[in-house]
């Protein structure tokens, strides 16, 4: 779920346009979740194909990264390793929400409450492996790199950032920051909407102008993520964020230390996490052939759908090529 800096981050508002050109580090797990939770019926439950398979991440990994690739983006997927051990506590939790969860979807389905069984859905969500293999079969199809991360993928795709491999990281967790990465995009494959009364869109922030404004170095900004919890640590009881920074900036962090067992072994996961070399960014022009057989004929996606958002015409149809044959 990544740390709560919401308020303390420097964002500017990003377009698609302002992406021509630029290579990007996507968190797959994150946007994985993020379309299994958004792409859903009225009651809540997933897209299904006519077999039963749920297909909401096929669907928004599909739709939402053409029109990355048409505006000019050069997207790439980071996918999750193995985590650290200091994330079963944080995995434990999460299984069990989401199986309370779906306690409550089906019980909001049974009694007809439909605005309770999306909200419950969407918390109830699962990605198997069996997901995670389809998925990167799918973007490879599409002539995008695919790199399987020791670790947090935020980890790797940061270290990609820093060496200048990647412009950005896109992901919804603040998490990219601390992992060190120079910018984190937010909200790119979300659809804008509303929420209350504000759009949402996209945005970009900044690791050097956030540290900046906060007056803090990197291992500054991580002791303050320490003293509020992240997914490794429990945090301190009563200590926010703007506190935490407080405490980070005066340099008073070590009195917190005896109350935080483990703030050696968080840092070093942020700071010096593993990551690989072992990973080729290479784009390659879209398998329209390969995308078809995994949506259309697999799981009955709409062919003409298909056609539409890769910019295939009527007469094209039949041939293999496309508007983004040539990425």
């Amino acid at each position: 779920m990544g740390v709560p800096f919401k308020d303390l981050v420097v964002r500017e508002p990003i377009s698609l346009e302002d992406l021509s050109g630029k290579k990007l580090a996507i968190d797959a797990f994150n946007i994985l979740f993020q379309f299994l939770s958004a792409i859903r019926q009225r009651d809540g439950t997933p897209l299904k194909d006519d077999k039963g398979a749920i297909t909401s991440h096929l669907n928004g990994i599909f739709y939402r990264t053409v029109k990355l690739m048409q505006a000019g983006a050069k997207p790439c997927f980071v996918f999750d390793g193995t985590a650290p051990e200091l994330k079963a506590d944080t995995q434990a939790a999460r299984r069990e929400v989401r199986a309370a969860a779906k306690v409550k979807h089906e019980a909001a389905l049974a009694s007809g409450d439909m605005e309770s069984a999306r909200k419950y859905g969407q918390q109830a969500i699962t990605l198997t492996s069996d997901m995670i293999k389809e998925a990167k079969e799918l973007i490879v199809a599409m002539g995008l790199p695919v790199i399987q991360a020791l670790g947090d993928a935020e980890a790797q795709a940061a270290y990609m950032a820093r060496k200048g491999q990647v412009w950005a990281i896109v992901s919804q967790d603040y998490d990219s920051l601390l992992f060190g990465s120079p910018r984190v995009i937010r909200n790119l494959t979300v659809s804008q909407k509303k929420r209350g009364t504000k759009i949402i869109s996209p945005e970009m922030i900044d690791l050097a102008d956030t540290l900046n404004e906060l007056k803090l170095d990197r291992q500054g900004l991580v002791d303050a993520a320490i003293l509020i919890g992240t997914d490794f640590n429990s945090g301190i009881r009563g200590v926010g964020p703007k506190s935490a920074i407080k405490i980070a900036r005066e340099g008073r962090f070590q009195e917190y230390e005896d109350r935080l067992p483990r703030f050696a072994a968080v840092r070093k996961i942020f700071l010096q996490p593993a990551t690989t070399n072992s990973y080729t960014l290479e784009w390659k022009p879209l398998d329209v052939t390969a995308v078809k057989e995994i949506l259309c004929k697999r799981h009955n996606f709409s062919e003409k759908r298909i056609d539409s958002a890769m910019g295939l015409t009527q007469s094209q149809r039949n041939k293999d090529q496309s508007s983004l044959a040539d990425f």
